[in-house]
């Protein structure tokens, strides 16, 4: 008589790919190669400049994939996704308020970004989110106060709430279309309980929230592996992108941005914009540059665009969202990053300055 065997189903542990098999980690190690060929100093400086820029980013990025784990674990993802999944319109303008009062950077607000996707909040506030996020927080409004004038600060606060209530407004009419069905790229939306392209908490998961996890071996190990996961993932991306940042902004000196944004170039503002992705460095970096470059002739809503597309649209931001969802969302929030920069650089300049 055969007898039945009852297995035990633990959690499958996340798949971690060798580093020396990742496409990114041998970017990274390729380029440092190059560099250390072609020109030892210049390796030496930007490998530098990668891990400094990693280490101060450390404790943002730490309590980000903390929280995400924490999020998935006990299950609060789903109460975030009910919170975001009601009136639309209600939910951007939260969204995007949120945003501009979180203390996250651009790239330490991406695991909350992902999280928030993976459990199903529509993606019209998590876009209103993402954009007005990296470009102001309480502590960067005190500096941008103190490092530039009162003024700038608030002028920057308001285009962070209204570039994300214009591109969370966007997204939401394009979903209504059809359109961003499904925002994450294949294999990053698996496990989430939820239906990802209605944005929809499934009923029999809204009463699954265990904010004591911790005292669960299987929540444990869920906690550890999406925190070994997605720290992995997402650090890579970012390692590479501030290896690539080092190089351009070595190559791209602070001296000739001021004779393209000057008073004299009739398209100062949208160049500042282009030009701020890759030369600007991060918020807090990015003050005393802008102050010189006011200084050094660069219109105030020039300075404007370049802050804030440079916020959103940074290289080390741009990679960990393109890494995370798929491309026809990457070119909207590209879009919506560049023409928000451009559109407020031109009222501040008109209404404001003028």
């Amino acid at each position: 008589m055969r007898m039945n065997t009852i297995t035990r189903r633990w959690p499958q542990p996340v798949p971690i790919p060798t580093p020396l098999k990742d496409r990114v980690v041998l970017s990274i190690l390729l380029l440092l190669t190059v560099l250390a060929v072609l020109h030892p100093p210049l390796a030496l400086e930007s490998a530098r400049f990668m891990g400094t820029a990693f280490f101060r980013l450390a404790p943002y990025f730490l309590l980000a994939i903390a929280f995400a784990a924490t999020a998935k674990a006990s299950g609060m993802d789903q109460l975030v996704a009910r919170v975001f999944s009601g009136n639309r319109s209600v939910a951007i303008f939260l969204a995007a308020a949120a945003g501009a009062l979180s203390p996250f950077c651009s790239c330490g607000v991406i695991p909350l970004i992902a999280a928030m996707l993976v459990a199903g909040v529509p993606l019209a506030p998590v876009m209103a989110f993402c954009i007005a996020s990296p470009i102001m927080d309480p502590e960067m409004f005190l500096l941008t106060m103190a490092g530039i004038h009162l003024e700038f600060a608030v002028v920057k606060t308001i285009t962070a709430i209204g570039m994300g209530l214009s591109a969370g407004t966007t997204v939401l009419l394009l979903e209504r279309f059809g359109a961003l069905r499904h925002p994450l790229k294949a294999g990053l939306a698996s496990g989430c309980g939820c239906d990802a392209s209605s944005g929809q908490v499934q009923p029999e998961v809204r009463s699954r929230i265990d904010w004591r996890f911790w005292q669960s071996a299987a929540k444990r190990a869920q906690f550890r592996q999406h925190f070994l996961h997605n720290g992995g993932f997402l650090g890579k991306w970012l390692l590479l992108a501030f290896l690539l940042e080092s190089l351009m902004i070595r190559y791209l000196p602070a001296d000739s941005v001021a004779q393209w944004v000057g008073p004299d170039n009739a398209l100062a503002i949208p160049l500042a914009a282009i030009v701020g992705i890759p030369a600007y460095m991060n918020g807090y970096a990015a003050i005393p540059l802008i102050s010189g470059l006011m200084e050094l002739g660069m219109l105030p809503g020039a300075a404007l665009a370049f802050a804030t597309a440079g916020a959103v649209s940074s290289l080390p931001a741009a990679l960990a969202v393109f890494a995370l969802v798929r491309r026809s969302v990457f070119a909207i929030y590209l879009a919506m990053g560049l023409t928000g920069s451009i559109v407020a650089g031109y009222l501040y300049q008109w209404l404001v300055v003028a």
